[in-house]
Formats: structure tokens, C-alpha cells, sequence
């Protein structure tokens, strides 16, 4: 007796579209995930009030850029890493001299594009020279004789007289100042993760059904 065996439907075939929805499931999956990573790292950002134009430094790519693959991943990243960095891990920040941190009043103004200032900076704009007045407790100062103008900015006083002259504070000098921590980007990368699984689950059945 003679028996033939049909596998029905082609099992080839099945295996590839089975492997073929894999790909597409994982790869779906993971721009979901770099998607929604990048913005709830964006939402932190500005929750933070660190502004919607650091948040959108935030950038996500999902690889392989075309195409699906079983293998696929996304990165996620910011194009300020240095200013990320620093609001989510808190470090403390010294002077690269060793000497003192200059940190602007608001009687120092702003420069270009809202850019702080320094210092030397300042004294270039202004036409002022400031001086140094060391505070035993509290942060020291550098101070310019001037006035305040209607936006509260120390400027040079107009009067001959010297009437109106006053010693307006600019700078607040200290040995160094730690960075409040702002972020928990970790956080919103963990939660990203663990959804992955799920989402390749999910992708993969609707896929087939």
C-alpha cells in the first residue's frame, strides 16, 4: 500500500509569511515605542519649564529606516545632550578656574537671542566696570555704579550731576552651586521598554488575523 502525504497549505509559504509578520509586528512595535519615548521626554521637558525649544530637541529614529526587520530598534536622543544631561542627573558645577561662578541678576540684562552673559560680556556692553565685593556670608557680588532702567537693567547713569547713581548688584559670585535635579528621563525609558513585549504581541496577532 502506497500513502502520499499533502501538506496543505504550503508550509514554505507559511513559515515566510509567519517570519514576515514578525518583522513587521517588532518593527511597528519599536516606532511606537521611539515615538511615544520621545514624547513623553518632550512633555517632561517643558513640564519642567525648560522651554518647548529644548523639548524639541528630543529626536527619535526607528531602524531599519526603511523596510521591516525582526532585529528592528529605536533610538531615541537629544540633540542638547550636555543641557539634558546635566538637568537629569543634578551635578554640582565649579568654576574650571577654581575661582568663582558668575551668575547674572536680573539687573544684568540678557545678550543676544536672550543668551546670559558674562561678565566680561557685560562690562563690554554696558561700558561700566564692575567691582568685586567679597561677602563673608552669602555670595559675594560684582557691582556696577549705575542706575536701573524702566526693565530693570543696570545701565549707565545720564546725569553730569551723578544724581540718580546707585551701586546696582549684576553678578552673584560662588565657589559652586548644585544643579536641582529636573528629570527622570530613566524612568520614562523603563515604562517604554516594558511596553515593547506587549505591543509586539499585539501587532503580531492583528497581523495575521
Amino acid at each position: 500500500m502506497k500513502l502520499n502525504v499533502t501538506i496543505t497549505p504550503n508550509l514554505a509559504a507559511l513559515m515566510a509569511a509567519e517570519i514576515k509578520a514578525g518583522e513587521q509586528a517588532v518593527t511597528a512595535a519599536m516606532r511606537t515605542a521611539g515615538t511615544q519615548l520621545k514624547s513623553d521626554w518632550r512633555g517632561q521637558i517643558t513640564q519642567a519649564g525648560l522651554g518647548r525649544r529644548l523639548g524639541n530637541s528630543i529626536r527619535s529614529q526607528t531602524y531599519p529606516k526603511v523596510g521591516e526587520s525582526i532585529d528592528a530598534a529605536a533610538l531615541v536622543w537629544s540633540k542638547a545632550p550636555v543641557i539634558i544631561g546635566a538637568h537629569d542627573t543634578g551635578p554640582l558645577i565649579r568654576s574650571n578656574d577654581g575661582f568663582w561662578l558668575a551668575i547674572p541678576t536680573e539687573a544684568a540684562g540678557k545678550g543676544a537671542r536672550g543668551r546670559r552673559l558674562t561678565p566680561g560680556e557685560w562690562e563690554r556692553r554696558r561700558g561700566l566696570r564692575l567691582r568685586f565685593i567679597y561677602r563673608r556670608r552669602g555670595p559675594s557680588l560684582l557691582v556696577a555704579e549705575g542706575r536701573l532702567n524702566a526693565r530693570g537693567v543696570g545701565v549707565a547713569s545720564r546725569s553730569k550731576t551723578g544724581r540718580g547713581l546707585t551701586t546696582v548688584p549684576i553678578f552673584l559670585l560662588v565657589r559652586q552651586v548644585k544643579l536641582r535635579k529636573r528629570l527622570d528621563l530613566a524612568r520614562d525609558a523603563k515604562a517604554a521598554q516594558e511596553r515593547i513585549p506587549a505591543a509586539i504581541v499585539a501587532n503580531w496577532v492583528e497581523g495575521r488575523f
